[in-house]
């Protein structure tokens, strides 16, 4: 029986011959099928449906296709070859013969789809109600909203029946329905994922986005799903320092960053004090990583945003259905046909001064953006119900986007994170947002913040440990334990993200160390082996590319150097220890409990 679905963890139990792919995929669509009642999906597979893709898999190695046997499912507005795409809309429905491109190379890649996704009809809408296939409940608590468009999608991945799930984000679709479910949500950047075989929302803007329950699962959908495609004319090519198969995470490369924050009176939580409190959490977690705030005014980014629905944008979506909507207006619903052909009588003139407008908006927003590494915003600011939404629906949707609307028209990368969960019991979180192709910037800086919160995976209840301690470091990689200058938000880290590593986890030692300070330019701890007078020291296990190491220990200084540390588990990592007798070293510290706690005693 599998323990969770994160891609190591199922990965690892397929090559120990503990789990067959083919066992997995029958109790999954079992499971699945409970999720009816929630009105998750508007397809789901049967079992020989899923066994054509099963039968592929024995043609595939799976030491060569990182997503072997990885459930997923797919949002009803991206096609899967055999299966009607509806768009949540049956009269518009229709049957592909190919999968979409970005379908394709996960199944060239080894994932399996299990069923076509609910979502609010044609894309439009950030609530997960507006579909004649049923409101889709949150997977914490049913009265709430899933959040939208990409509502089935995120709580598929919430309940567990899926490992990851594709989605679309024009305006927060694959952001809003992450934060809403204890999700992370990536929008990439604009072309990254390929549209084709997508119905579009706004071609110009629409992403194909990850839903999955960790970090380092969104970072392998996207090494594989972000491909060049010539049939896509708005597919972009991933440049290289936001690429790399060998490289789970390209870090920011400082081990002190900045991260923008809207100024307080900008910041909206529309009377949810719960909210607030939580995003004040959150930049506390940020800060606590080595993070700086800085103020910055929001609003040219609040008047990007006004464009996409009352600006000329809408057009697109009026271009994308026009056919069904002048001969079956009665095919959408009230609010989606009301919103569509907003569209209809924009003109021309209306897009080019449009389009200037935003341009000149960009550069203020460029600038503003450029002063810091990221900036973080509460995904969205606060939690409606079912029932709100339907006496409110135009209002309360446009709430939804307001921390959201802006980031495809002024070709920003976002990523939505978990933080936390609010006495109410729902879920809460951040996004990290960047300029085009920082996906893995931001990427890294999330993969941080995860290890420290270390939340429950979706609402599985499923442990975030779980998911990432018995991850196995792959060849031309090594596990390297730090305790004092080369921890993250220290000085000296900078020398590890240099080198392109990235952080496992916080732990400890075992009980047998102290710590000791050494006097120099930078001041550093040395951890001393003592079996009988040691305690458990605070420190993290850092994977780090082989190729790499050597210039890393030519940077170690004596008395330091790289020796063998046991950690509370039992288990031995190369690591810093002290060379001598600690009488010759420094000041014994050990009394602080951790270089943290030592440094913070200066200050």
């Amino acid at each position: 029986m599998y323990q969770n679905l994160t891609i190591t963890h199922l990965r690892q139990q397929y090559l120990n011959k503990t789990l067959s792919p083919k066992q997995l995929f029958s109790e999954l669509l079992e499971k699945a099928a409970l999720l009816q009642q929630d009105n998750v999906w508007i397809s789901l597979f049967t079992e020989q449906q899923v066994d054509t893709y099963l039968n592929q898999l024995e043609t595939l190695d799976i030491n060569a296709c990182p997503l072997w046997g990885i459930p997923f499912a797919v949002k009803d507005n991206i096609d899967v070859a055999g299966v009607e795409t509806t768009a949540a809309c049956a009269e518009f429905a229709y049957m592909p013969e190919q999968n979409a491109a970005v379908v394709q190379v996960l199944v060239d890649a080894g994932a399996i789809p299990i069923g076509k996704t609910n979502l609010d009809q044609f894309a439009t809408g950030l609530v997960g109600t507006r579909s004649p296939y049923g409101a889709t409940a949150n997977a914490f608590k049913s009265e709430y909203l899933s959040g939208g468009s990409s509502s089935g999608s995120a709580v598929a991945v919430a309940k567990g029946v899926v490992s990851f799930s594709l989605g679309t984000d024009t305006a927060g679709s694959g952001r809003v329905p992450a934060a809403f479910n204890n999700l992370v949500g990536l929008k990439p950047s604009k072309g990254l994922l390929s549209t084709q075989g997508v119905v579009p929302a706004c071609r110009s803007l629409d992403c194909v986005s990850i839903f999955a329950t960790t970090i380092d699962d969104a970072n392998s959908v996207f090494d594989v799903a972000a491909r060049y495609d010539e049939r896509d004319c708005y597919s972009r090519a991933n440049p290289a320092e936001n690429t790399g198969w060998e490289t789970p995470f390209v870090n920011a490369g400082k081990s002190h960053f900045s991260f923008a924050v809207p100024k307080a009176e900008q910041l909206q939580f529309f009377g949810c004090s719960e909210s607030e409190q939580a995003f004040s959490q959150a930049l506390t977690a940020l800060t606590d990583l080595g993070g700086e705030a800085v103020e910055i005014d929001f609003e040219p980014f609040l008047d990007a945003a006004i464009l996409l629905y009352e600006g000329p944008w809408v057009a697109e979506r009026y271009a994308a259905t026009k056919a069904l909507l002048d001969s079956q207006p009665e095919a959408f619903l009230e609010v989606t046909r009301n919103i569509i052909t907003g569209g209809k009588d924009k003109l021309a003139v209306d897009a080019f001064s449009a389009a200037y407008k935003l341009q000149a908006l960009k550069k203020i927003a460029d600038k503003i953006m450029a002063q810091v590494d990221f900036m973080v915003t509460p995904t969205a600011g606060r939690h409606f119900t079912i029932d709100d939404v339907q006496k409110n629906p135009i209002e309360l949707n446009s709430q939804l986007g307001y921390y959201t609307n802006y980031m495809n028209l002024l070709d920003y990368a976002a990523l939505a994170v978990p933080t936390g969960f609010k006495p109410s019991g729902l879920p809460f979180g951040i996004s990290l947002v960047g300029f085009a192709f920082s996906d893995k910037k931001l990427l890294s800086i999330a993969h941080l913040l995860e290890q420290t919160l270390k939340l429950p995976l979706g609402a599985t209840g499923w442990k975030a440990a779980e998911a990432t301690s018995k991850k196995a470091p792959s060849e031309g990689w090594m596990d390297v334990v730090v305790c004092g200058a080369h921890l993250s938000g220290m000085p000296l880290n900078k020398q590890l993200i240099e080198r392109g590593a990235y952080l496992v986890k916080t732990t400890k030692s075992a009980a047998h160390y102290r710590m000791y300070s050494v006097a120099g330019e930078v001041e550093r701890p040395a951890m001393i082996r003592e079996e009988n007078n040691g305690v458990a020291i605070p420190v993290e296990l850092w994977r780090l590319p082989i190729s790499r190491f050597g210039s890393f220990v030519l940077g170690i200084a004596a008395p330091l150097g790289i020796g063998r540390v046991e950690l509370e588990d039992g288990l031995w990592y190369p690591g810093f220890i002290a060379e001598g007798r600690s009488k010759d070293i420094g000041q014994d510290i050990t009394s602080f409990k951790g270089w943290r706690s030592y440094v913070a005693s200066k200050n």
